[in-house]
């Protein structure tokens, strides 16, 4: 059987190009096309080595994404990165119209574990919204498209993106948003927590997924269903400030503030374009509260074939701090 083309677009960011990385080597690369807005920063290493790259982003004119799909079957769809709902649907609905239109046969899609349950379609978080949105639209898609297909990966929160949910506090710089020892959030650290999971094991994950299906399509176990990446435990926010704080060198603890408070916090409003972005980012914290990031599966354990790695472990290692999710 003829090996399937497949496309990854956005081939950028670090769930993209850890997808890509791994997926090089389960896969002849000449069967893969990397999208990227800027495809020349693609490593010289994957195109000297028969990698397709072409030119596109979530900007690009749907008439126009539909030619960069041709002549792809499968595609890994990385969500737009933005929490705010309505710019990523507004972006992302079009793009699967456009990668149907043009044959794309089976869409891979990297949603967010943020709703619980694997069959959820409800989130109090801000950030769950657009995914839960495109999650529907795929299912209306393979409920009324003849041939098309998809799979949902709801990638666990990282463990390295600690820092949106810390009032951006990093353990590798301390001092830069520390109020004494006290990591000041909307929440008070305990009941349910987040089953934190290294991006690098869901990339690695989301690649085992992609390179099983186009192998074996008749056989993959996850058409038109939702896999849920998660770590091996769940983790209170009680919990991770304490591992934050043996990696910085601190005895940290949570006080808890009003969300009017967080949004007026230097560090926070730096990040945030506006207020009203930092307000609804702060739903994150409720959703955290009704279980949304603590549920455990064994998915990632299962398709890795090994355990994944520990929360605490990835970030005594060093590992980078990141804002992306």
């Amino acid at each position: 059987m003829t090996m399937k083309t497949i496309g990854i677009f956005p081939a950028s960011g670090g769930l993209g190009t850890s997808t890509y990385h791994h997926l090089l080597t389960l896969v002849p690369n000449d069967n893969v096309i990397l999208i990227s807005r800027h495809p020349d920063k693609i490593p010289q290493k994957y195109t000297q080595a028969r990698v397709r790259t072409r030119e596109a982003s979530y900007e690009t004119a749907p008439s126009d994404l539909e030619k960069v799909f041709t002549g792809i079957d499968i595609l890994f769809l990385i969500s737009y990165p933005s929490h705010v709902k309505d710019y990523r649907i507004k972006v992302q609905l079009p793009a699967i119209d456009a990668a149907r239109r043009a044959g794309v046969k089976h869409i891979f899609y990297s949603s967010l574990a943020f709703a619980g349950e694997r069959d959820s379609t409800r989130s109090a978080a801000e950030v769950m919204q657009a995914h839960l949105a495109t999650e529907g639209h795929l299912r209306h898609l393979a409920e009324t498209a003849p041939g098309f297909t998809y799979t949902v990966i709801r990638e666990g929160i990282y463990s390295e993106s600690t820092p949106i949910y810390t009032s951006f506090f990093d353990p590798h710089f301390p001092d830069a948003s520390l109020v004494g020892n006290e990591i000041l959030i909307p929440h008070d650290g305990k009941g349910k927590g987040v089953a934190w999971v290294k991006r690098d094991e869901l990339g690695e994950a989301s690649a085992k997924l992609i390179a099983q299906y186009a192998s074996a399509p008749e056989s993959f176990k996850y058409v038109n269903q939702v896999v849920l990446l998660t770590g091996n435990k769940e983790w209170t926010l009680e919990e991770t400030v304490k591992v934050l704080g043996e990696v910085a060198g601190k005895d940290l603890k949570i006080t808890q503030i009003s969300v009017d408070e967080w949004v007026q916090l230097p560090q926070v409003k730096g990040y945030f374009a506006n207020e009203e972005d930092a307000r609804t980012w702060a739903t994150a914290w409720e959703a955290i509260r009704q279980g949304a990031t603590a549920l455990v599966t064994g998915d990632l354990q299962e398709i890795l074939g090994r355990r994944p790695e520990e929360f605490d472990v990835t970030l005594k290692a060093g590992t980078r701090a990141t804002t992306e999710q």
